[in-house]
């Protein structure tokens, strides 16, 4: 509209210069008057929707902003804690003595890999979105702060009244300062850490995946065993009711041992079977029990202490985040 009307002021001016009909700048004149009273009028109600978009910035806003800084200043501050209590814990677990724990991987113990392995599957991808999150949201903020502090002129020819507008408000030093802060806080070491121990966990879940095949097949083939052993005794006992009274001058006595001999021989085949089964199982076990400890007991220490860490620059950040929001008040004697 400034253009429209600053393009009927010339057109005005260029029909007084030439001469133009009274009617005719008259008409004139009046579109001038018609499109200056529709801008003054269109600039008081911007000016009072600005005044009022700028009320919500500062009182509704902002406040909320100043909270949201204190509330994830208190998270980081106990993430710290709770992190460097895990770092010192893991850490003892090193000299922690575990001969006399079960040296088998049972069902539940395997359940409960595979949930820690979701857990930090899952904890990696929010630790992630926390931070990227972050930085969307206060990049969108500064992004609409920049367009809400563009001045606004207001002058045609004259200067229309306008509420002065604050140049600095709060939120701007709190929101520029926030965006400076999130860019050089970086979060890669951390998830690097805890998708490092995904994989560690997974690599422990997929031996003890083995170990129970293999203690299934132990238990498999021990029913094999028991099974072709109570055929082997069932037999034998029959077959040698069929042979009683034994006549050792019977020339058929060799061959009755031959045959006895072949199917105790097929029983032999499966107890052997069985033994390398569970010698293997054991192996297996024990395998993974040892690298189990011992991807543990260096992992998991790194982890936290990387955890530590990232909590305390992050609780570093929002510490210096928290003065701005609270700035200290001017001295009323001063």
């Amino acid at each position: 509209m400034k253009l429209e009307y600053q393009k009927k002021v010339a057109s005005l001016n260029r029909q007084k210069k030439h001469g133009a009909s009274t009617e005719a700048i008259e008409k004139t004149k009046a579109t001038v008057s018609h499109l200056h009273t529709r801008y003054i009028v269109d600039m008081q109600s911007m000016d009072s929707t600005v005044s009022e978009i700028n009320r919500l910035r500062d009182e509704q806003l902002y406040p909320k902003l100043v909270v949201l800084v204190d509330g994830i200043a208190t998270m980081w501050e106990a993430m710290k804690e709770q992190h460097e209590n895990q770092y010192k814990i893991v850490t003892a677990l090193r000299y922690l003595d575990m001969s006399q724990s079960t040296k088998e991987t049972s069902d539940q113990h395997h359940e409960r890999t595979v949930q820690l392995w979701h857990v930090v599957q899952e904890w990696h991808s929010q630790c992630g979105k926390l931070m990227t999150h972050q930085r969307l949201y206060i990049k969108a903020l500064n992004n609409w702060l920049n367009l809400n502090l563009i001045p606004v002129d207001t002058n045609l020819k004259e200067k229309v009244s306008s509420p002065q507008r604050s140049r600095s408000p709060p939120i701007q030093s709190l929101l520029h300062a926030w965006g400076d802060y999130l860019d050089n806080l970086s979060d890669e070491l951390a998830r690097t850490a805890i998708s490092s121990f995904a994989a560690v966990v997974h690599t422990i879940m997929q031996q003890q995946v083995e170990e129970l095949k293999l203690r299934d097949k132990c238990e498999d083939t021990r029913k094999e065993l028991a099974r072709r052993t109570q055929q082997f005794e069932d037999w034998n006992k029959k077959y040698m009711q069929k042979r009683t009274p034994p006549d050792e001058m019977d020339p058929e006595r060799a061959q009755d041992k031959d045959i006895v001999e072949e199917r105790k021989s097929a029983v032999e085949v499966v107890k052997q079977r069985l033994e390398e089964d569970e010698e293997a199982y054991q192996n297996q076990g024990i395998q993974v029990r040892e690298k189990s400890l011992t991807s543990m007991r260096t992992q998991l220490p790194e982890l936290f202490r990387v955890m530590f860490n990232f909590s305390s620059e992050a609780s570093n950040t929002y510490r210096k985040l928290r003065s701005i929001a609270h700035p200290p008040k001017p001295n009323a004697n001063s």
